[in-house]
């Protein structure tokens, strides 16, 4: 994927908006996940998410640890939480604000929410979109618009993912946050610390829906380009 980047330095300039915001929105979210961090409550991540699970009325879904930093999801085809072993046992604001983001994406599975049962979907033709499409578009740059008009086709896939994606998590977020307020998981103060993580983490999904829309915009200006020559 990132072959198709390097290789036309013009994309690359095109899409440095996008690029910035993404380096700046991981910085807050490091930044706002060290303090968090540092701000005790009085139930572990795995805690949290299984009160938040039973108040949804799912509370037989399994929750288990994964291994890595960050790595915590919600596995749609298997009905398994994961969360990673600092969210799992942590008791802190980041550990229950992440793990009740997670039982969020739980919540949305058990009662179909309409965005992610598309975006679940459209995971297979992104994979290959973000893959295939974006090299085949990088190489047609270059030696063939035929190739450039397939790669766009197939990128298509990624930036319908990811337009997507920005419903399934904000409301994965909104859940998480409501959710740990009225089942007194968290006081007024840890809130506001568990709503700058995940609104830190929010604006890492908006950066890389910029991206992948202003990657289309360019191969597609490429394209026309060619045409008109």
């Amino acid at each position: 994927m990132l072959f198709a980047y390097f290789m036309d330095f013009g994309l690359l300039i095109f899409i440095s908006p996008a690029l910035l915001l993404g380096f700046w929105a991981q910085g807050r979210v490091r930044s706002t996940y060290a303090r968090a961090k540092q701000v005790p409550v009085g139930m572990t991540g795995c805690a949290a998410a299984m009160r938040i699970l039973e108040r949804a009325g799912i509370g037989h879904l399994h929750i288990e640890q994964v291994p890595g930093r960050l790595s915590d999801h919600y596995d749609p085809r298997h009905k398994v939480l994961r969360l990673s072993p600092e969210v799992y046992h942590g008791r802190t604001a980041a550990a229950v604000g992440i793990a009740a983001h997670e039982a969020g994406h739980a919540i949305q599975d058990a009662t179909n929410y309409a965005p992610l049962v598309i975006r679940n979907a459209a995971v297979p033709a992104a994979g290959i979109g973000s893959n295939i499409g974006l090299l085949l578009a990088g190489l047609g740059v270059f030696f063939n618009q035929y190739l450039l008009l397939v790669g766009i086709i197939l990128f298509s896939a990624v930036v319908f993912f990811q337009i997507v994606n920005l419903p399934v998590e904000f409301d994965a977020s909104a859940r998480a946050k409501a959710e740990l307020a009225e089942a007194g998981i968290v006081n007024q103060e840890e809130f506001g610390y568990v709503r700058s993580v995940l609104s830190a983490a929010a604006l890492t999904y908006v950066a890389a829906t910029l991206q992948a829309v202003l990657t289309l915009v360019y191969f597609i200006w490429r394209l026309q380009a060619a045409n008109r020559d």
